[in-house]
């Protein structure tokens, strides 16, 4: 049987020049999963989450969450295109905050939990999408506003637009994720019958190449130990 890990993705992902000259320090790194087997919380991922929060701890050593460099050269990025950052936190510093806090990590469904994991052990944002319900290639641009975002208001579904400029991750149908990491819309997002996946781990510098790469592999082996059929493929890092 061949082996499942591969180098490369297959889905096209396009960075926008405009977003290129707003952080100059940014990169991301895809990996590809396809033939998971998704499902509620289990104790192996709990296990993995509150690892990942003494690891966090073990990393911060009494520091605050936003006085980390690479969650404070987010910030920068957040206010460059006139968000908010102490408002709007980037999914890294949200989860970290959450992962320090009394009530600690949420459980969402297996492979949430697997990717959330691996965004509060190395302090870096990290999100997932459903293979299946991507339409054409996703592009990392600043919105006109006129994108259609499908969410989640007051217990019903919604559509909101993004703010002129906001930088957004979209597809052919919309936004998938606004304010660059800020929150998913719910028609991408990784459900239990999710079984093909596309997750991006995204870095500014001062974090180095080598730890994103890191970062990457460690999600691809978590992947591949709890899908052991899945196929695996991990793309080259992207940078400005």
């Amino acid at each position: 049987m061949p082996s499942p890990l591969h180098p490369g993705t297959t889905q096209s992902l396009h960075l926008s020049d405009e977003v290129s000259a707003l952080a100059p320090g940014f990169g991301y790194l895809a990996v590809e999963a396809r033939g998971l087997t998704n499902g509620p919380s289990d104790e192996a991922g709990s296990a993995l989450l509150d690892e990942a929060a003494r690891r966090l701890a073990e990393r911060l050593g009494g520091r605050a969450v936003q006085d980390d460099p690479h969650l404070a050269a987010w910030r920068a990025a957040y206010t460059a295109f006139g968000s908010k950052a102490s408002r709007t936190r980037n999914s890294a510093e949200a989860l970290a905050r959450r992962a320090l806090a009394d009530g600690g990590l949420p459980r969402i469904n297996r492979l949430v939990d697997l990717y959330n994991a691996v965004s509060v052990a190395h302090l870096i944002p990290v999100g997932g999408e459903d293979l299946d319900r991507i339409q054409g290639g996703m592009r990392l641009v600043r919105a006109t506003g006129d994108e259609p975002f499908v969410t989640v208001a007051g217990g019903a579904e919604a559509v909101e637009y993004p703010d002129p400029g906001e930088v957004v991750w979209c597809d052919d149908e919309g936004v998938t994720c606004r304010r660059w990491n800020w929150r998913q819309g719910t028609r991408t997002r990784l459900t239990e019958d999710s079984v093909n996946a596309l997750f991006l781990l995204e870095r500014m510098a001062p974090m180095t190449l080598d730890a994103l790469r890191a970062a990457g592999a460690e999600l691809a082996e978590l992947l591949q130990q709890a899908c052991p059929d899945a196929r695996i493929q991990v793309g080259d890092v992207r940078t400005v």
